[in-house]
């Protein structure tokens, strides 16, 4: 029977990237209060990453530092093993980091095109690459990657690189979800729309954000913590039968 207890996090523990601020932040204080253990991860900003460390101990929660660059696959290895040494196990794993470039396509060069498809994509594959060992010795494992509607929907111009990355994220969810669920393994995509984050507004002006208001059905801008919520879902056991999935999140915006 499905009860309040059904969204616990209880016994768990949480690798949440880029857990600093925003979404990431969101994620990693609601699974905390969720009962889950949570590592907090930033590459650049300790002082961010510390304060929702201290915010979540101070309600009472368990939560621990590590800061490591995910598009790097030597510090994702340092990461998930400092993981496990911290809190024994590794249950859930939330690939959250990405960035944004607005870029014509002729003007992406090389290094462009490989930092972010390393940011944003190759980092989810790094982090499943470590994680997966440690879920499979418990057969329990809960992979979570935050993509972005520009990865579902084909009307964004000049973020040729990010759309690539972006799709690919859910791509990777789907093979993990049929490979790895004979292993009590779950892989799914949660796709926000248009939340209300601190940002580079200069990389959006394209997208006036009076007009992107208008066009969302329940006439808002979503609020991070309606992103957690979809992402403390498919980490309980309330989905643990939604493998292979996306949740887009935003507000009816586009509907697929």
């Amino acid at each position: 029977m499905l009860t309040p207890d059904s969204f616990r996090l209880d016994g768990k523990v949480a690798l949440v990237t880029g857990s600093g601020r925003n979404i990431g932040r969101a994620v990693a204080e609601g699974f905390a209060a969720a009962g889950a253990r949570v590592i907090v991860n930033g590459h650049s900003d300790r002082a961010a990453v510390d304060e929702v460390v201290k915010g979540i101990r101070d309600r009472g929660g368990q939560a621990h530092a590590i800061m490591a660059d995910v598009s790097k696959h030597d510090d994702v290895e340092r990461l998930v093993k400092e993981t496990v040494d911290t809190f024994g196990s590794l249950d859930v794993l939330v690939s959250n980091v990405g960035i944004r470039r607005m870029q014509a396509f002729l003007e992406i060069s090389v290094d462009d095109w490989e930092t972010v498809l390393r940011t944003n994509l190759s980092a989810a594959f790094y982090l499943a690459r470590n994680a997966i060992p440690e879920m499979q010795k418990s057969k329990f494992g809960r992979i979570i990657v935050v993509s972005g509607f520009d990865g579902f929907w084909g009307q964004v111009t000049h973020r040729a690189h990010n759309i690539t990355a972006k799709a690919g994220l859910h791509g990777l969810a789907k093979a993990l979800a049929r490979e790895f669920g004979a292993d009590g393994i779950t892989a799914n995509t949660v796709a926000p729309g248009a939340i209300d984050t601190v940002r580079d507004w200069s990389q959006y002006v394209h997208q006036a954000r009076e007009k992107i208001q208008s066009e969302i059905p329940l006439g808002r801008f979503g609020h991070v913590d309606e992103l957690a919520g979809a992402c403390l879902f498919l980490a309980s056991d309330a989905g643990g039968f939604v493998s292979g999935q996306v949740i887009h999140v935003n507000g009816g915006h586009y509907m697929y």
